[in-house]
């Protein structure tokens, strides 16, 4: 539906996002109608033309949702005035709206544009004052060019409000050059959203930057489906259900990703059996890189020297099953030698095998030796239990690396290294490559990871 109307109010508008929920005065209604969507730095007076449905939301009652708009300045008297007093413009209040508006009446807002000094003849009004209305009204009009350009190509008055946030007057420029591009630096708007505006903008099918953008698309979707990396030849026919374009343009897109450092390609080792031309392997780069530096990481405990080397691990044995009142199966009394002996070590098993029993052991053979653990687990629920069954604080791996958004991620890393002897992690087998990754980094060369 199409619907029409001047912004009365703005009852709430979110300056990072858009979202907005204003009251709009519509031609032939008594009372104000409800709107609510993404509109960019909504204004009283501002005219908008809208699409978008009707909805009955259980608490605010009816509302129109807004899918689509296109902004007009005001035509009226009443209108130009409610629309400069409402803020859109620094150092123009409702006061000195007013008295404009009172000199110039309806050409108010062609003067601004196009002879601003004639504002000099108001009272109040000095050249500072005019160079700020002149500056506030260009960067309006540049919000509405962008806003109406984005619209006209099919893109969501959602997605434009993104889309001006990180580009800002830059945007038309951006989208014309490349719009591949808001899929790799706007979080939300993916490869799909992106090929659609460049179809509706002419970018050829074949284009170099669409089938780049689609190659980057389908390795995180392979990411999503838990491959750290994909076959070469495998990957080819994936991009071109996608992009439906000549394997020429694919392979010559691989190449140029490679060479930019945005993909790695690999050359698979001679054991794994080849059964379809796939000789190589195609990773997204943080994810090579994550899997490369974890192998370095776990070569390099695996080899320092082990924290309490000289314990006599059969008497410790013999002292811990009456410490647990348990006689430990063999299975059981071999881990934890292993366990005692090793750097880094695997502890597998179905439920019910006696994982927890032979940790609980480790503890207290290592509290006895006054060896520092940590326990930690990918999720809250897993280290809850962790620490209920072992008696010892478990935290989520995030926590135990100190994770900040506000400080830049995790702050245990190799210059801030976890203080311990022995680490344990418990539900390994959930813990992707980016996340090992960075609790390796955190792991101090003396200490051994089970």
């Amino acid at each position: 539906m199409e619907l029409t109307g001047q912004i009365e109010r703005v009852t709430f508008t979110s300056e990072e996002t858009g979202y907005t929920v204003a009251r709009v005065k519509v031609y032939g209604q008594r009372d104000l109608v409800t709107v609510v969507g993404s509109i960019m730095s909504p204004s009283p007076g501002e005219i908008l033309k809208m699409t978008g449905e009707w909805a009955h939301h259980p608490s605010y009652g009816e509302q129109f949702k807004i899918k689509s708009y296109k902004t007009e300045v005001p035509a009226t008297v009443y209108g130009i005035q409610k629309y400069l007093g409402s803020g859109l413009i620094k150092g123009l209040g409702p006061k000195m709206a007013a008295r404009i508006v009172k000199k110039f009446g309806k050409e108010t807002l062609d003067i601004i544009e196009h002879q601003a000094e004639r504002l000099s003849s108001i009272d109040g009004i000095g050249k500072k004052r005019i160079g700020m209305i002149r500056k506030a009204w260009q960067d309006q009009k540049e919000i509405r060019d962008v806003m109406l350009f984005l619209q006209s190509h099919g893109v969501s008055s959602g997605y434009a409000t993104k889309i001006f946030k990180t580009y800002g007057n830059r945007s038309i420029a951006v989208v014309r050059d490349n719009p591949f591009r808001l899929a790799m630096d706007i979080f939300g708007i993916g490869f799909v959203v992106a090929d659609g505006i460049a179809e509706k903008l002419g970018v050829p099918k074949d284009s170099p930057a669409r089938a780049q953008a689609g190659i980057i698309y389908v390795l995180h979707k392979l990411s999503d489906e838990g491959h750290v990396y994909f076959p070469y030849e495998n990957l080819i026919r994936k991009c071109d259900d996608i992009l439906d374009v000549n394997r020429d343009v694919i392979v010559s897109a691989l190449t140029e990703l490679s060479q930019a450092r945005k993909i790695v390609i690999e050359d698979l080792i001679d054991s794994i059996q080849d059964t379809g031309g796939n000789h190589k392997a195609v990773y997204l780069t943080k994810f090579h890189l994550c899997e490369t530096r974890a192998a370095e990481k776990l070569q390099v405990l695996m080899h320092a020297p082990r924290p309490g080397a000289s314990m006599d691990v059969e008497k410790a044995l013999a002292w811990v099953q009456k410490e647990i009142s348990i006689d430990l199966a063999p299975s059981q009394s071999e881990a934890i030698r292993n366990a005692l002996m090793s750097k880094v070590m695997v502890i597998t098993g179905g439920p019910g095998t006696g994982k927890t029993t032979i940790i609980n052991a480790l503890l207290k053979i290592l509290s006895k030796r006054r060896l520092k653990t940590l326990l930690a687990a990918p999720t809250g629920r897993a280290a809850k239990r962790m620490q209920e069954t072992s008696g010892h604080t478990a935290k989520t791996i995030h926590r135990l690396l100190e994770y900040s958004m506000q400080n830049g991620g995790f702050q245990k890393n190799e210059d801030d290294p976890l203080e311990c002897d022995l680490l344990i992690i418990d539900e390994a087998s959930m813990v992707d490559t980016l996340l090992m990754h960075h609790l390796l980094k955190a792991v101090p060369r003396h200490a051994a990871l089970i």
